[in-house]
Parts: structure tokens; sequence; C-alpha cells
């Protein structure tokens, strides 16, 4: 896909095509793919509805049914099919009234966001659902790595790349990239496997994120580049 980038990285070479991972050392996190945020019939197309707001997230619902989904789903499958670490991240308060969330799961608006562990509404969506023995890691936070043990689980298996989805770009997505970055991982986002409410945010955050963060890929382009590493590994 085009390499955007922002003017801080005009003058640095490019490093597209030239990105090596280890297979046996890359992890895919999808993150928030859950019935809440993207079903049609969620809680908050339910809201936006009520609010006479629908019609401002059709972008988003149709992004998510006609791109995001199936492209999660062609990850998915290429992942477990050569065995490959799988792992999710959710938005899940332990109390029931959501005290133990985080400043930024509590401010008022879109963001506010209650969803205790068990409601059904904090469930991966059916297609995208995880297998019993993969990760879901529970979160209180906009990033995944925050306030959870997931960093120390990717140290233990070894992982050095994740392969970075979900919803939504700006927000969650984008914290759990930064600090995924931070922390020294390799990150690939899969540009078609994420969503924003609008496309001028979405891109926006993509463009941002690009080079410095992560390096943004399509889903074909990152299966590709791990099949044929993983040709090149059987070769070997």
């Amino acid at each position: 896909m085009e390499n955007q980038q922002t003017l801080y990285y005009e003058f640095a070479p490019t490093e597209e095509g030239k990105m090596t991972i280890d297979p046996a050392k890359t992890a895919l996190l999808v993150v928030d793919m859950q019935h809440q945020f993207i079903s049609r019939d969620g809680l908050d197309a339910k809201l936006a509805r009520e609010r006479g707001m629908f019609d401002k997230w059709e972008y988003f619902f149709d992004r998510i049914d006609d791109i995001v989904v199936p492209n999660n789903k062609k990850l998915l499958d290429f992942f477990r099919s050569h065995q490959l670490e799988v792992t999710f991240g959710r938005i899940t308060c332990h109390h029931k009234d959501g005290r133990d969330r985080s400043a930024v799961q509590r401010r008022p608006g879109w963001n506010n966001i209650l969803l205790p562990i068990g409601d059904p509404g904090a469930e991966m969506v059916e297609e995208l659902k995880p297998l019993d023995d993969e990760i879901v890691v529970n979160k209180t936070t906009d990033s995944v790595l925050s306030g959870t043990n997931y960093e120390f689980l990717l140290r233990n298996m070894g992982i050095e790349t994740v392969v970075c989805t979900g919803v939504v770009t700006d927000q969650c997505v984008a914290s759990t990239v930064r600090s995924l970055a931070d922390a020294g991982f390799e990150v690939i986002l899969v540009e078609d496997a994420c969503a924003a409410a609008t496309k001028q945010l979405h891109d926006a955050e993509i463009m941002i994120m690009n080079q410095i963060y992560c390096q943004v890929m399509s889903t074909e382009e990152t299966i590709q580049l791990i099949a044929e590493q993983l040709e090149q590994d059987i070769l070997v």
C-alpha cells in the first residue's frame, strides 16, 4: 500500500519492502472488536439510533462489516493455520459499577464505557471469537499494555513483533501501538483491519503513526510478508 508519512519523515529512507520478521516470534493482537462497539445491534449503534445520529456512523459500520471484520478473519485464519500466536485485548472492568476503570474509560460522552466482565457486549463478535487456548487480556485503559500483564506475556513467549488490528484506530489502537513501540516491540499496523469513526480520523492517525511507531501494511501485505518468511524457514 502507499507509504504515507508526515513531514517529520519525508527525508528519511523508506522501510517499505525491507522489513523482516521471525514468524515464531510474532503475535497477532486484535483490539476491542467487541459486540458493544462494532455490532449494528450493539449498544453503541442502539444509542446512535435513539439520538438520531446513526447516519453519522454509517461509514464506520459499513467499514466494519465490509472490510475490517473480513480482514481480521483472514488474519486469524492465517495465524491459526500456521500455529502462530493469536491474542486479544478487550475493554472490560471487574466491578459491576465500573469503579476500577481508568479515568479515560469513565469520561462523559462516547468514552464512558461500562462493560463488566461477563456482559455480552464485552465479548468479541462471533466471527472473531477467541479459541480456548488463545490469550484474552481484559483492560480498563485504552492501551492493551497499560494496567495489564500483556507485555509480560509477550516477553514470556519470546514475542518480538506484534501485528495489531481493531478499533478504534485513533484511540485504543493508537494507544496500544505507541505503548508497544515504547516497550521495544516491532509493530505492524494492519490499516484495512482497523476503523475509526470517520475516514479522516482513521487516515490522519495512520499517517501520524507510520514509520516511527509502526509499519503500516495491508492485510494482504502482512500475510505475504509472514508467508514468505515461513517458506524461507522451510527451505533452510
